[in-house]
């Protein structure tokens, strides 16, 4: 996606003029431009959501309609907040200007898909990454390769067309998938980290560790159960 492209120009020359300034009044201009470049700026990355979302249907209802059981427990989606997406900037220590956020800021657009079983979630990825107009950028398996903290999840970064009146563009989508066992630990453990403002008790990050290994089991123990029962998948 290119931040030059003509509906971003006069946003950009906007942005530009309002930050030349450095008293505090030309700082909050440049602020509330900011704000509203952003709203406009995140339209490309709620339609790439949207065709996402799409593709992710169509998997399921068809994996519905022909097999017994469904890969797909449910689907959140979540699009950043202007606000969010200038908090992020500024911990990376980053200017808040448009190409930085467009080349540092890769999860605007989030789709978490969770599944039934470890396997599902690598048969959802294998389905979406093979098809032809979605590009894989990046991956971070934390299922093989478990976060210090217990995390586990499949993390990709795609990119996806967006066609537009004058223009395509190319916009980053993350997208994880897990289970639901690690969904629930990862929920739980983002209320302890938000209580204690990302600064967790050693004693309670240890816990979350040994909870991080009960929900693995958990997992393991399921999908051999599953086995059992459909031992061609």
């Amino acid at each position: 996606m290119s931040v030059t492209d003509p509906a971003h120009t006069d946003l950009m020359e906007e942005l530009a003029a309002a930050g030349s300034g450095r008293d505090p009044l030309d700082e909050a201009v440049s602020e509330e431009v900011l704000y509203r470049t952003l709203q406009r700026f995140r339209l490309p990355y709620k339609f790439a959501l949207d065709e996402i979302t799409t593709k992710i249907s169509i998997l399921r209802q068809e994996f519905e309609e022909t097999h017994d059981h469904s890969p797909i427990e449910h689907v959140r989606t979540r699009l950043k907040t202007p606000e969010s997406v200038i908090d992020k900037v500024r911990r990376l220590g980053l200017p808040a200007t448009l190409p930085t956020i467009e080349a540092q800021v890769r999860d605007i657009a989030g789709v978490r898909v969770v599944c039934p079983f470890a396997s599902d979630v690598y048969w959802i990825s294998d389905m979406l990454t093979s098809q032809p107009d979605l590009t894989v950028m990046e991956v971070e398996d934390y299922i093989i390769t478990p976060k210090e903290n217990g995390y586990r999840s499949l993390h990709l970064l795609v990119t996806i067309p967006v066609f537009l009146s004058d223009r395509t563009e190319h916009v980053p989508v993350e997208l994880q998938i897990r289970t639901i066992a690690m969904d629930f630990w990862a929920s739980v453990e983002h209320s302890i980290y938000y209580k204690y403002d990302g600064t967790v008790p050693p004693g309670l990050a240890d816990e979350l560790k040994v909870a991080a290994e009960t929900a693995a089991s958990l997992d393991a123990t399921m999908s051999d159960l599953r086995s059992e029962v459909r031992p061609d998948r």
